[in-house]
């Protein structure tokens, strides 16, 4: 593989800037927060237990996998 097929791929990769970065950990927060409000029912429609639910909600907004910082 030579340097121009890896330089566009590494360029890419750069650090998303820090107001992007706060952004998607608050929406990411504000979509767990709402996960654990929903009703039983819904949960069982998307196959979540209520368990699972306030355990994914009690998660910190930097605690998400590292593809989604990309």
């Amino acid at each position: 593989m030579a340097l121009t097929d890896i330089l566009p791929r590494a360029l890419s990769r750069r650090p998303r800037p820090l107001g992007e970065r706060l952004a998607r950990m608050t929406a990411l927060a504000r979509q767990r927060r709402a996960l654990g409000d929903l009703d039983p029912h819904l949960l069982r429609d998307i196959g979540v237990s209520r368990d699972e639910a306030l355990e994914e909600a009690a998660r910190l907004p930097w605690d998400a996998p590292a593809h989604w910082h990309g």
